[in-house]
């Protein structure tokens, strides 16, 4: 996976090998599975994930979403589903994120930075602290009522991100409450390299519908092509 380039766009939360078809279909080149989790059940087992990766790993790139705080079992668990992408969304020390860097160096690293209340001086702070040892973050939602981070369907404060996306010296991507009814104005209004979606195009089932990723994949490239066009014209 490469979050180098501008216009990444992730979708989360895979539940089957029927759902990453469909958007792979649709486009989708980025497809993520949460796995042991603070706040949220899982949508599926490690085994379904990783047979789900053995069987599309050259149609797209899957990546472990994951709390774990444990370099070692970060590895193993990348390792068993086949992916060399981990996004850490959980609290981890910066310790464990030296350990986690030098044990497997080829392993591409995503840090949570989770946008609170009145927290954008913590946030950068911690961008400091972990860019040497990260290939990129993602900011994201803290549901203040269940304490939940993340798939929480909530946005937060752009005018956070848009900071730490000016501060980081990494990738910056948005996650927390995007949709495709707001994702080209989040887009212009942070300037992310990329972006992430979950809940946002889920249906009433759970399950990703088909015209909300079309819809929103189209209304992300229209966001990127408009800041990159604001870009080339400054």
């Amino acid at each position: 996976m490469s979050c180098s380039h501008r216009g990444v766009i992730h979708v989360a939360g895979i539940i089957d090998a029927e759902e990453a078809r469909l958007l792979i279909e649709c486009g989708v080149e980025f497809l993520g599975f949460p796995l042991v989790l603070g706040h949220h059940e899982e949508d599926l087992s490690e085994e379904a994930a990783a047979a789900i990766v053995d069987e599309l790993r050259d149609e797209a790139t899957f990546f472990l979403i994951t709390y774990l705080d444990d370099a070692d079992r970060i590895v193993a668990l990348c390792r068993r589903l086949g992916v060399s992408t981990a996004q850490l969304h959980g609290p981890i020390a910066l310790e464990e994120v030296q350990k986690l860097r030098a044990s497997r160096p080829s392993l591409r690293i995503i840090k949570s930075l989770i946008v609170r209340k009145d927290d954008a001086a913590g946030l950068l702070d911690e961008i400091d602290r972990f860019a040497p040892f990260v290939d990129a973050f993602i900011t994201d939602t803290c549901d203040p009522q269940t304490g939940a981070i993340g798939a929480t369907g909530k946005t937060h404060d752009w005018d956070v991100s848009r900071k730490l996306a000016l501060k980081s010296p990494k990738p910056l991507i948005l996650a927390g409450g995007l949709h495709p009814d707001n994702v080209a104005e989040a887009i212009q209004k942070v300037r992310p390299t990329g972006v992430d979606v979950h809940t946002g195009v889920e249906g009433p089932d759970g399950r990703k519908d088909r015209a909300k990723v079309e819809r929103f994949l189209r209304e992300a490239r229209r966001g990127f092509a408009q800041i990159a066009g604001a870009v080339t014209s400054a």
